[in-house]
């Protein structure tokens, strides 16, 4: 996807991160530059200059200095080069000793972290709420999905909006799925850092599960001062983080993990620059009021208030869309009050018979099946309309593939047939008359 024809309002990341080129451009503490040094080095035991250059994520002449450090508190020696001439390095046996200390204080073992101050600068450049949405960008990222033409007038100006979005109606409207297109809206890259620095203490962003790299060639290799960005950050896609039923207190805030030692980011956290999904809202372990009453002050103030639990409070960036949905009704989950604090509330509904055909099509072609608009008119006149059920956009997809499912198995061709329709129809559907 081009994103430069996508949104013409997308940010490149090229400027956001400068490689530093001085410690004091790295931005952390001294202290804890020189134990994730000897931690790195314990994990290695014998490492050269570029392999810590690619561990700690800094351009070589900025390891040297970290390395000559450690030298004069005989903390580090040198070992036998390599055969292309490198040199190697370990740690002494005093060394190991303050190595194995920091690891029993920090489990992090990972690129240098970057200061709290950048993050916030970093973030707030790329905030998706630079861009202007405007109908053509919208309708060119949200081509071939069929939506009412009400839905598409709300959307637009709901991701305009720096306010939350509550996205309700009954299942299977497809609420969750067109959700999870949104971040194709905007169409760019965005710089996740590897971990934050808060003092001491390291909060890793980056989740390989969650943010898609996305890196260029030379983005994080070169180790010229002159080329690429700080590659202390990811180059990723803009994230998007689905939460549904699982979602617990645990996850809004840091958590740390007692067996590893390291911190958990909270899922605003991670989610910044992205889009947030809280799926299936009344269905948590957790109660909508308490997500709201957590998130009050974020949502109104974008901005995040977190603590450690040695006591340290800081406040991150809250740059999220942040969106809700739901299949309950908004009124019986939270109070009047809470919902004016949400910006737009976007009901969806049944499908019109010419929308759900278009969908009905659309399945047959992603099954490989033919698809016979009469067969299409037959099952809405014959099956819908005698069960009252509505058309709803998910069933073109679920009673197709059980279609295709019993063509493959019976070797038929691929034909929609009115019986396996009532097949499908019967497996699909509980306790409905035949």
């Amino acid at each position: 996807m081009n994103s430069e024809v996508l949104n013409p309002n997308a940010t490149t990341t090229t400027h956001l991160a400068i490689k530093p080129t001085s410690m004091e451009a790295v931005g952390v503490d001294p202290q804890l530059l020189q134990g994730l040094l000897l931690k790195h080095l314990l994990d290695g035991d014998v490492l050269t200059m570029e392999n810590l250059n690619q561990r700690l994520a800094l351009t070589g002449i900025l390891v040297q200095q970290l390395l000559d450090n450690a030298k004069q508190n005989s903390l580090v020696e040198n070992k036998q080069t390599t055969s292309d001439g490198q040199m190697r390095y370990t740690l002494s046996h005093l060394g190991r000793e303050q190595a194995e200390y920091a690891l029993s204080r920090s489990g992090y073992l990972g690129p240098v972290p970057v200061p709290l101050e950048q993050y916030w600068r970093v973030c707030k450049l790329q905030s998706s709420r630079q861009h202007t949405i405007t109908r053509p960008i919208i309708n060119q990222a949200l081509d071939g999905l069929v939506l009412p033409h009400r839905l598409m007038e709300e959307i637009g100006p709901a991701l305009n909006s720096k306010r939350p979005v509550l996205i309700y109606g009954p299942p299977g409207t497809g609420k969750s799925y067109l959700c999870r297109h949104f971040n194709q809206v905007f169409g760019d890259d965005v710089l996740i850092p590897h971990a934050i620095a808060i003092g001491q203490a390291v909060i890793q962003i980056f989740d390989p599960q969650l943010h898609e790299l996305h890196e260029s060639n030379g983005d994080n290799q070169s180790l010229l001062l002159t080329e690429g960005h700080d590659p202390r950050w990811h180059r990723c896609r803009r994230p998007l983080l689905v939460v549904g039923g699982e979602l617990t207190q645990e996850m809004l805030n840091v958590h740390y993990d007692h067996n590893s030692r390291t911190y958990h980011a909270p899922i605003g956290l991670k989610s910044n620059n992205g889009i947030l999904l809280v799926d299936d809202l009344g269905r948590q372990q957790i109660t909508p009021k308490e997500i709201f009453n957590r998130w009050i002050v974020p949502m109104e103030e974008s901005k995040d208030f977190l603590s450690l639990p040695s006591g340290e409070h800081f406040d991150v960036p809250f740059e999220q869309i942040l969106l809700f949905s739901t299949n309950l009704d908004p009124e019986q989950l939270v109070d009047d009050a809470f919902l004016r604090r949400l910006g737009y509330k976007i009901q969806f509904s049944a499908l019109n018979k010419e929308q759900f055909v278009d969908i009905w099509q659309q399945n047959c072609h992603d099954f490989n099946l033919d698809y016979d608009p009469h067969i299409c008119d037959w099952i809405i006149a014959n099956l819908y309309a005698p069960a009252n059920k509505p058309l709803l956009p998910c069933h073109p997809r679920d009673l197709l593939s059980i279609v295709a499912d019993q063509i493959s198995y019976n070797e038929l061709p691929a034909e929609v047939t009115q019986q396996l329709l009532h097949r499908a129809w019967s497996i699909y559907f509980v306790n409905s008359a035949h």
